[in-house]
């Protein structure tokens, strides 16, 4: 509810309604804009109508996921600013600026499951931890290249970076995604020794350019947010390109 309250006053200018157990309802463009712009990762159900093909299921998926708002449209001049023509859903994402389509109306099946699992492959967020789910969603997104924070979960380290290079993300947008690696799962050992690194050796930050498929890691030390940003501007000023690689024997200088 309090997520409604803060739709309802960003939208003050706009218009966006909520029924009894429904969804919020964008009933114009600047609601929708508002809504979209509320949170890092937002849903919104372009249906005909509350009785349409899908809606229930919909209606079922964004309860389960809550982390993420979930919001419908019916007004076809809305439809038009998205270049939506049939029954869509859409997720929209800031971290890469983008919108991932479903097209309810091609489906052949429709499922509270399906919709459930397309919100939280494609659910990439400033900072998101590394998973077999969220691993489809940032590798398919349109920026290849990532920010690696390497940590065991369960250690003070593991928070500490979280909530100290959370906020350094976003002046990235586009340009890279702020993965957190948790080194104490068996199954991202592979991922660490791709960095020549072992759970033992962590914490440590290091980036990983999809394009040319080259890494780095940052020097070991203080790994703050201030030294985080200089090395993320280093690789984009193309710095990093003559510095030697992270790998099994390999150690980067800056």
């Amino acid at each position: 509810m309090l997520i409604t309250l803060f739709l309802l006053f960003l939208v003050s200018s706009g218009r966006a309604t909520e029924k009894d157990g429904g969804l919020l309802r964008l009933t114009d463009t600047k609601a929708a804009e508002a809504f979209v712009n509320s949170a890092e990762v937002v849903v919104i159900g372009f249906l005909e109508a509350e009785e349409s093909r899908g809606y229930q299921e919909l209606l079922a998926a964004a309860k389960r996921v809550s982390s993420v708002p979930v919001a419908l449209c019916v007004v076809k001049d809305v439809w038009a600013e998205y270049s939506i023509s049939s029954d869509t859903l859409v997720l929209f994402r800031k971290v890469d600026k983008h919108q991932e389509k479903l097209d309810l109306a091609k489906a052949k099946k429709i499922e509270s499951d399906g919709l459930v699992n397309f919100i939280t492959i494609n659910e990439v967020r400033f900072i998101t931890e590394y998973n077999q789910v969220t691993a489809v969603g940032l590798f398919n997104s349109e920026v290849k290249t990532h920010l690696v924070i390497f940590a065991n979960r369960g250690t003070k380290e593991y928070t500490d970076l979280q909530d100290q290079l959370g906020p350094l993300a976003p002046e990235f947008t586009g340009k890279f995604l702020f993965v957190l690696m948790n080194g104490a799962v068996k199954s991202n050992l592979r991922p660490l020794g791709y960095f020549g690194l072992k759970s033992k050796d962590l914490p440590r930050v290091g980036i990983y350019d999809g394009n040319s498929d080259m890494k780095w890691l940052l020097p070991e030390g203080e790994i703050s947010a201030a030294r985080v940003r200089e090395f993320c501007q280093s690789f984009l000023s193309g710095e990093l390109k003559d510095v030697e690689q992270a790998g099994a024997e390999a150690k980067t200088e800056l």
